[in-house]
Parts: C-alpha cells; structure tokens; sequence
C-alpha cells in the first residue's frame, strides 16, 4: 500500500496576513473638539470587535459613538471615546497603553475563546485561585458565601457579584492568608467546594439549583459573569422577578429587522445610556455565536441608539420568530444585569482575611439585599463597592443610612451614593443617568490622604 504523504503545513501561516498586514492604532486628539477618536485598522478575525471594545472599557472610557465595519478580510472602527468626566484622553501612558495593546505588539489572549458554562469552578493561577459561583439568590447569601472562605482562611483580593431574575452569579479570586499565595491543596479545595455547594443550595435538594465543578477557563470576569448568567438561562424570568420594576423610559427597546440588499439580520436597541453598554451587547451576540459585520453607536444625551448588522457564524441570519425573540430576551437580560438601582456604599479599609464577610454581614443585620457588588484590592487597601435595597427591593430609608454610618463608618471610610431611580438623584446626575461601573480611585486617594 503506498504511503500517504500530507503537504506540509507552516504553523506560522496563520499569522502571516498580521504580519504582513500589522494593525494600525491611532489616538487623535485634533479632529473632534469634546472627545478623542480612536482608530483601529487591522485584519479580521474572530472576535476581534470583542476583543477591541473590552480593552477600551476596562480603561473606563465612555464610547459616545463608534463606527464598526469588518465586512470582508479587514477590520476598521472608529471610537469617540472620553473619561468619566467627559474629557478627552489626554494621560500619555494610557495613550501609550492603547496603541500597545491594540497594534502591532498586542496580542489575543487565551481569555477572548468560550469556556464551559460551570455552576461553581476552581482554577489556579498565579497568586490567586479563582472561585465561581451561580445559584438561587436569597437575602444574605454574599455573606454566607464571604464567612466560609473567611473560616477557611481564604482572603478575596477581587470579586465581581451580579444579580438578576432571582440569580446570582459571583467570581472570585482568593489566596491563602498563611502564604498569600493561591490555594494547592486539594483537601481544602474539596473542603471548600462541598461548603459553597451547601450554601449555594440552601434548603433544596435540586441538583439544578447549584452544581459543583472544575473550571480551567481565563475568561474576562465581565464576560464570564454574562456566560454564567446566559448558561443559565437568566433571560427566562418565567413571570417572576425580585428586580427593580424600571419605568417605562428605562427599559430597553430592542427590534431585528432583516436587511435584504445586504443579506444582514439588523439589530436595533435603544435605551438609557451608561457605562460598558456596547460592551456587553457586543458580548452577548458574540457568545450566541453572532458575528457582527457593522455597526453605528450613538448616544444622545441620556439615550444610547446602537445599530449592529449581523449574521450567525454559519453565514444565516435570524429568519425565525423563535430566533429573533431569543435573541431580544438575552440582550434585554444582558442590559439589566448591570443596571445598579439602589444604594451605593463604597468602603475602603485594610485588607484583612474576613473583612468582606464583616461588611456583608453588618450589611444583612441591617436588612440590606446586595444586588451588585464590586471588589478591588489595591497594595494593602481593600475596596469595596455594593449596591443595596431592602430585602423587600424597596430604596433604603435614612434611618437604615445613618445606622451603617454608626457602626462601620468609624474602621472604614465609608461613602454613599444615592439611589440613581429617585428623582433628585436623576436630576444631580448631567449625563441623565448615574454611570454603574466601579471607579475606586477617588475613594481610594481620599482614604490614603
């Protein structure tokens, strides 16, 4: 019988067209007067638009408009982008960073592919073991979950908590407090898995409530709390909702429409505008395996108007009702998952093993429910952030206010942020709407002053 011989395959072919065509960053600061433009040139490839809107987002810029076209084998958008204040971006090493990271030496990370859809994983890293969590949520879950790893001595240096349709998805990164170094033995990780899996599942027996697994992913925290969320099945309220009732004006209007000319299913959302929006849409078309070919994002005041053309990854575009309605479900979910109304306290202090399991704990004393919920170690300060109703979902009166003033606010700086639904907090805010992302430099200054 002869012998097969296969034509040899260069590895490095793949990465001949980036090599031959590398991407072309440019910050421009001249064209428009109140924002600065950022281009991106590039050849396409999967995720690309993903990739580029997660970078800009985790430098907390705000995108006012954006022009997205990757039709064919090329890539080029253009951002109008500028920093929590309104201003343009000035700062020369974040200027650095973003022609870094998105030219020439930049490079996709292993975080931009899928990772299973896990119920509560583990995995190692650095200094740092990786916690994931979803389940049922209840009033005083954060702290039950917070008080385990404090009794095993583990201390949370980061952690992201998502709330929605009754769910809670968390992501965790801890250490050991002995060794500060991350958790290897695997008699603890069993320990502490069979704890979380016992407190995740409360008093019901259903498996389905809370699942206990390995993870071996490195997803971006956001974009792993949406695919946590999406696995299960959050878009589906089933009728029954602990959230916010949201007035009229504050609920997405999302349609897809088919484009005929082009062959492009279009999908339209309009709502209120606020910090990362674009990039969890992007995110969540991406995960249900959308790819986008263009794209027009605008905002108008407090509104945002974004446009994306669009077709499955099989080259389909959404042709059925059934399709077309899922698809408006997830990128609703994905919106409000975000949304924080309620109370914001932000809390800054040392870092200590069991430090956010006394905070989530004086939180549920004081009958407070944590619906988001943000934490940040920087050095040896500890920042927290948490948004907060009571446990009925009502604003939290002043009384409840200066209660936690008293009893925490004499170890912590502790700030307050009102409710961003009331009226008078509508009003102090000039953009129409308070930004909910978490932006701990300021508090943090203020505490080391």
């Amino acid at each position: 019988m002869a012998k097969v011989c296969w034509p040899y395959f260069d590895p490095e072919y793949e990465n001949l067209s980036v090599r031959i065509n590398p991407p072309r960053v440019s910050v421009d600061n001249t064209s428009c007067s109140d924002c600065t433009l950022i281009k991106v040139d590039s050849v396409n490839k999967p995720g690309i638009l993903l990739e580029v809107v997660q970078i800009l987002s985790d430098l907390d810029f705000i995108i006012t408009k954006a022009y997205v076209s990757s039709d064919g084998g090329w890539f080029m958008d253009v951002f109008h982008v500028t920093d929590q204040q309104g201003k343009k971006i000035t700062d020369g090493k974040t200027i650095d960073y973003i022609e870094r990271v998105l030219g020439p030496k930049g490079h996709t990370t292993d975080g931009m592919k899928d990772c299973p859809g896990k119920r509560v994983g583990v995995h190692s890293f650095g200094n740092h073991t990786a916690i994931e969590l979803i389940g049922r949520d209840r009033p005083g879950l954060l702290s039950e979950i917070s008080a385990v790893l404090a009794n095993l001595h583990f201390n949370v240096t980061v952690a992201e908590v998502w709330t929605h349709n009754r769910r809670i998805a968390c992501v965790l990164y801890v250490n050991d407090n002995t060794t500060s170094g991350s958790v290897d033995d695997p008699n603890r990780l069993s320990i502490m898995e069979e704890q979380l899996k016992h407190i995740m599942r409360g008093c019901e027996d259903d498996d389905n409530v809370a699942r206990t697994s390995f993870s071996m992913g490195f997803t971006h925290i956001d974009r792993r709390l949406h695919q946590m969320l999406f696995a299960d099945r959050d878009y589906e309220g089933g009728g029954v909702t602990t959230e916010v009732d949201y007035p009229p004006s504050f609920k997405p209007k999302i349609t897809v429409e088919r484009c005929e000319e082009k062959g492009y299913s279009v999908v339209t959302v309009r709502c209120k505008d606020r910090a990362k929006l674009m990039f969890d849409i992007v995110c969540t078309l991406t995960d249900m395996q959308y790819v986008v070919f263009h794209a027009n994002i605008s905002s108008n005041g407090p509104y945002a108007s974004q446009e994306y053309f669009i077709r499955h990854m099989d080259g389909c575009t959404l042709d059925t009702e059934g399709e077309k309605e899922r698809v408006v479900k997830c990128l609703e979910a994905a919106i409000h998952r975000r949304v924080s109304e309620g109370l914001s306290l932000e809390l800054c202090a040392k870092d200590r093993v069991g430090l956010l399991s006394e905070v989530t704990r004086t939180l549920r004393e004081n009958g407070l429910s944590v619906r988001r919920a943000g934490v940040s170690t920087v050095g040896e300060k500890a920042v927290n952030v948490f948004y907060v109703r009571d446990a009925y979902g009502n604003p939290v009166d002043a009384k409840t206010i200066e209660a936690l003033r008293k009893e925490i606010g004499q170890t912590m700086m502790l700030n307050v942020k009102k409710d961003p639904s009331s009226t008078k907090a509508r009003e102090a805010e000039t953009s129409g709407w308070a930004k909910t992302s978490f932006f701990f430099g300021n508090l943090l200054e203020k505490f080391l002053a």
